[in-house]
C-alpha cells in the first residue's frame, strides 16, 4: 500500500481584496505561500454583504496561465474580447485557458444574496503559454457526485476519483485533479493521487485532521510526497482536494502575467499596451 502524504506546511488564508474591491481570503499567492507548483493562487470568496462583491471584476487581462472559477453560491457572468459570453451559476466551474492573452471580466450576476466560491490558478508550461485561449464550462448537474462510506461525498470537478467518478474537466498539461469533499464529523476520507502529482487541500468548512495536525477553516494544507491523502473529519467539513503534476520550469511573475522569463513579461506588458490581445 502506497505511503500516507505528511503536511509540509499549514497556511492561514489571508484577508485582502480584488477587482473593484471584492471581498476575498487568499489561500494561495500570499507572502507565506506563494505559489505550489503547479498552481499559483487560490481565493475563496464568500459573503452575503453585495457591498463586498457587486464592483466585480471588470475588464482585466491575462497571460501564461488558467483560471478556474468554480461557484458554490450565486451567479457570475463572464465576458471577454473576443466576443464570448457565459454563466458559472451555483455549484458550476468554468476552466479558462488564458494562453497568448485575453482581456475579460467576471461580474455578478445579483445585487443581493450570498456569493461564494473559488479561484484557481494553474501554470502552464512554456510550450503552452503562447496557446489560443479556450474555455472549458460545465452547469452543476454536468458534474459527478460519489457517496462514500461514512456519508462521505466527492464532487469530482477534475480527474477521476478511486471509485471511478469522472470529472467533466480535462486535466490539462498538468493532469489536474480537482475534488470537492463534504465530510460528517467523524468521518475518514482517503484518495490515492498518485506519487508524480503536488497536491494541496483547502479546508473551507469546519475542523479536520491530517496527518498529525488540526486543520480549521479557510486553511491550505500543503502535502508532501506519498501516493494517499487521507483526511478525518473532526466535526462536519467541507475542504477541495487539488492535485497537479509539477511544472519544474522558471516562473516570472507580473500582475495578470504568468511567463518564464524577464524578457517574456516585458513583451507581454508592451503587446497589452499595444492591443495585440
Amino acid at each position: 500500500m502506497s505511503s500516507v502524504r505528511p503536511v509540509i506546511k499549514l497556511v492561514k488564508g489571508v484577508p485582502t481584496s480584488d477587482g473593484d474591491g471584492v471581498r476575498l481570503t487568499r489561500v494561495l499567492g500570499t507572502q507565506e505561500a506563494q505559489m505550489f507548483d503547479p498552481f499559483l493562487m487560490l481565493d475563496c470568496f464568500d459573503t452575503a454583504q453585495a457591498s463586498d462583491y457587486v464592483g466585480g471584476f471588470p475588464d482585466h487581462p491575462h497571460r501564461g496561465f488558467e483560471t478556474v472559477t468554480y461557484m458554490l453560491e450565486g451567479r457570475m457572468k463572464h465576458a471577454d474580447n473576443t466576443g464570448r459570453e457565459g454563466i458559472i451559476g451555483t455549484g458550476g466551474v468554468q476552466w479558462m485557458r488564458a494562453g497568448r492573452g485575453i482581456i475579460h471580466s467576471e461580474m455578478p450576476l445579483q445585487t443581493d444574496g450570498r456569493m461564494r466560491g473559488f479561484q484557481l490558478w494553474v501554470n502552464l508550461p512554456a510550450e503552452l503559454k503562447m496557446s489560443a485561449p479556450g474555455y472549458q464550462e460545465f452547469e452543476a448537474d454536468s458534474i459527478p457526485v460519489e457517496t462514500r462510506e461514512g456519508g462521505v461525498t466527492v464532487k469530482a470537478i477534475a480527474g477521476t476519483t478511486s471509485e471511478g467518478s469522472v470529472g467533466p474537466v480535462g486535466g490539462g498539461a498538468v493532469d489536474a485533479l480537482y475534488f470537492d469533499i463534504t465530510l460528517p464529523a467523524g468521518a475518514r476520507f482517503e484518495e490515492p493521487v498518485g506519487d508524480e502529482r503536488a497536491a494541496m487541500l483547502a479546508v473551507y468548512e469546519g475542523s479536520v485532521r491530517v496527518a498529525h495536525d488540526q486543520v480549521d477553516a479557510l486553511t491550505g494544507v500543503f502535502l508532501g510526497s506519498g501516493g494517499r491523502v487521507v483526511v478525518e473529519a473532526k466535526t462536519d467539513a467541507r475542504l477541495l482536494l487539488i492535485a497537479g503534476k509539477p511544472i519544474n520550469e522558471p516562473v516570472f511573475w507580473h500582475g495578470p502575467f504568468v511567463m518564464n522569463t524577464r524578457e517574456e513579461i516585458v513583451q507581454a506588458v508592451n503587446d497589452f499596451n499595444a492591443g495585440r490581445f
